[in-house]
């Protein structure tokens, strides 16, 4: 024999409104097979008692009913809460009650539908989120309830015999246990399905909304999702790391109590970061938001950081993601991120490969052909020359040699190419040259 316990009696109903169906299980577990029930030791007297108070307690289902659901609003807070629909908790502790009291006289016929209540009760509560603790206390409510009108139903028809009850004890919270057991498994099942469906819906907003796949009517999802206001400012970073290329993009932080939404793919990692919502909200005066956020942005040492320009709404979310590649693609030192709106000219070098070439060798094909200590000693004067804003004397400072040298090499620069760095329009050129140079010679 295998008695069972009306702790199922205490089975709660919906915890609150269901969530949404983007989050629903689309396939519920499957309930795994029942273990060989353990071999009872009590005696045919005691197990023939047993039967006859279970079937006065058939009766006092409904008394039962409202006793245990009372008593799980009293003691268990989770069942006081305005979303729990009353008359539902009611129905489903009495057809638990009902179902599980039969089982004290029939376990073998009932045990598989007993189980298949548990199990899907707790599929059903983590659906709907409720606590697990709260569901599992109330089944311990519902047993204690049912095994002491067990014993005060067995006392009245047979005080002596009443006492032999305790030899089914052990018997009634085995079964408890595995029904504690079954529900916790179901809910937990559960609890992982609807993690990964969450986790994989929210992958697949953020590579839409990076990708451009993303649609206007997708957009109140992104936001309730993802936490990103429709309208909000935002800047894209683009993550490479060639020393750890798997490392968790989550651990790089953009600082300043930023948020930002990762995502990995082939890889690749971007994050969609809010710099504020609204016109400018957060952007300080003459900082554009991505200025800020590359300030506080901890690049790993191995790693390179593209940043984009501000844009505003999850529409331009794409555009950003682009830019913040081509920011990526301007080689930025490793450890440190590349603003793009401090690096336009390289940009323009990145972007079209075949003219930065094409321009590298118009601007600098002598000097290229030259031996690699010459290229190296010119290249480097025509850099410094630039940043040093066309003073040869800064640039001389920078090089730790005389302005007349540093005259000298541009000379011989002018005379190599038939240049002239008097004209802007070809210093310009020098400038995005000796970029392309940089950029594109492996």
């Amino acid at each position: 024999m295998h008695p069972v316990t009306g702790s199922r009696a205490s089975v709660p109903a919906m915890g609150r409104a269901p969530r949404p169906s983007a989050d629903r299980v689309r396939t519920p577990p499957r309930m795994p097979a029942a273990r060989p029930p353990i071999r009872s030791r009590a005696d045919g007297e005691t197990v023939a008692l047993l039967h006859r108070a279970a079937r006065v307690l058939i009766e006092e289902v409904p008394r039962l009913t409202d006793r245990i659901v009372a008593l799980m609003k009293e003691r268990e807070p989770a069942y006081r809460s305005a979303v729990v629909d009353p008359h539902e908790v009611w129905r489903e502790v009495h057809d638990s009650l009902s179902h599980n009291v039969r089982s004290l006289v029939h376990p073998k016929e009932t045990r598989e539908s007993a189980r298949s209540c548990a199990w899907r009760i707790g599929t059903d509560r983590a659906a709907q989120g409720f606590p697990l603790d709260a569901l599992l206390h109330a089944y311990r409510i519902g047993c204690t309830v049912v095994w002491e009108q067990l014993l005060e139903t067995a006392s009245k028809e047979d005080p002596l015999g009443a006492q032999s009850l305790v030899h089914v004890a052990a018997d009634v919270w085995n079964f408890v246990d595995e029904h504690c057991t079954l529900v916790a498994t179901a809910y937990q099942e559960v609890e992982r399905q609807l993690s990964w469906h969450r986790e994989n819906r929210y992958r697949i907003i953020v590579a839409a909304l990076l990708d451009g796949t993303a649609r206007v009517s997708d957009f109140p999802e992104a936001e309730q999702v993802l936490g990103l206001p429709e309208q909000g400012r935002y800047a894209v970073v683009a993550l490479e790391d060639a020393d750890a290329p798997c490392r968790t993009p989550h651990s790089v932080e953009v600082g300043d109590g930023l948020r930002a939404v990762w995502h990995t793919a082939e890889g690749a990692a971007h994050a969609i970061v809010l710099l504020g919502e609204g016109d400018g909200a957060g952007v300080g005066e003459g900082d554009t938001g991505a200025e800020r956020l590359v300030r506080g942005l901890e690049v790993p040492p191995g790693a390179r950081a593209g940043v984009s320009p501000a844009v505003t709404g999850l529409a331009a979310i794409n555009t950003a993601r682009r830019l913040a590649d081509t920011a990526l693609r301007t080689r930025p030192a490793a450890g440190s991120a590349a603003l793009l709106e401090e690096r336009y000219p390289e940009a323009l070098v990145v972007s079209s490969p075949d003219l930065g070439t094409a321009l590298a060798e118009r601007m600098l094909g002598p000097v290229l052909a030259l031996e690699p200590a010459d290229r190296e000693l010119l290249l480097t004067t025509l850099a410094a020359w630039l940043e040093a804003g066309g003073s040869a004397r800064r640039a001389g400072g920078l090089l730790f040699c005389h302005r007349n040298t540093v005259l000298n090499r541009l000379r011989r620069y002018e005379q190599l190419t038939g240049r002239s760095l008097d004209h802007p329009r070809e210093v310009m050129e020098l400038s995005l040259a000796l970029s392309a140079h940089r950029l594109l010679t492996p």
